[in-house]
């Protein structure tokens, strides 16, 4: 086991946390390993922090008052190490601040601070972004975890989403670049329920954008995932075909539109604080 990891411990339940990118990168309850392990081959993640954008930018660069940047996929959080601020037996906050290596892909200061709390079966992440500098700053948040699919035994067939309230039976179509087109694709909803198998990731994520719901269960034969978010208006569900995972994301912004030329500020979906601002976004994940 890597001792680089931080150990949080709740009753029967484990959780393990690294430094390098505030990744949460195991979750145990009652001995049942819930949490992607990367096998070097499907995907080398397990559940990446999305900072200070969710998604692909166009070309790699982001524009901020006519200066390019290089920003790509989901931006530089996951790869920068955070600094441990608090602890305790249960729970762990990690903070990241601007650097020279993060102004040179962001022109910001920031503050952004992760939360890990364990409680029994449950696990809650809270983000709290913070601008520290004297001007407006545009950001997006996103967490990625991804679960073991099938989530604790039987067939990947048997399992089901079921969302809290009813979603649109339609979602994007990802561009080359991972680019979102005008264009939608049908997503085969039953009433709240969507039957899970690797068809459906054939064709990308399905990108639910402005969700109804603020909740959904992961359902499989011998286990249920629970997920609860706020201050997240996107849900992406995402796996590769064949992959035995599935990543469950919320996302405060999305990927740039097909033919995006724009500032980072005429992004679509980004939030922009003010100076001394703050936005905060937490997801509650549960074992049932």
């Amino acid at each position: 086991m890597n001792r680089d990891f931080i150990e949080l411990r709740a009753g029967a339940a484990q959780a393990l946390i690294s430094p390098q990118g505030a990744e949460w990168r195991g979750w145990s309850v009652g001995g049942r390993e819930l949490l992607w392990a990367p096998d070097g081959v499907h995907w080398d993640r397990t559940a990446p922090i999305l900072f200070p954008v969710c998604g692909w930018t166009r070309g790699s660069v982001a524009r901020v008052a006519g200066e390019t940047y290089p920003l790509g996929l989901h931006g530089f959080a996951m790869g920068e190490r955070f600094e441990v601020v608090s602890q305790g037996a249960d729970h762990v906050t990690l903070r990241l601040t601007q650097s020279a290596a993060t102004l040179a892909q962001y022109p910001f200061p920031f503050t952004l601070e992760v939360t890990y709390r364990l409680a029994g079966a449950a696990l809650e992440v809270t983000g709290l972004v913070r601008n520290v500098g004297e001007a407006p700053m545009p950001y997006a948040f996103g967490l990625h975890p991804g679960f073991r699919w099938p989530l604790a035994g039987g067939d990947k067939a048997a399992h089901r989403l079921v969302f809290d309230a009813a979603e649109r039976a339609q979602v994007p179509v990802i561009a080359p670049g991972g680019l979102f087109s005008q264009q939608s694709r049908p997503v085969p909803l039953d009433g709240r329920s969507l039957a899970l198998n690797d068809d459906l990731f054939a064709r990308e994520a399905l990108c639910f954008l402005d969700a109804a719901s603020g909740g959904l269960s992961f359902e499989g034969p011998d286990g249920r995932l629970r997920v609860e978010w706020e201050g997240f208006p996107h849900l992406v569900v995402w796996s590769r075909p064949g992959a035995p995972f599935l990543c469950l994301e919320t996302w405060t912004g999305h990927g740039d539109p097909d033919g995006f030329e724009g500032d980072l500020f005429d992004k679509p979906s980004m939030i922009v604080l003010p100076p001394g601002g703050e936005g905060r976004h937490k997801v509650a994940y549960a074992f049932l």
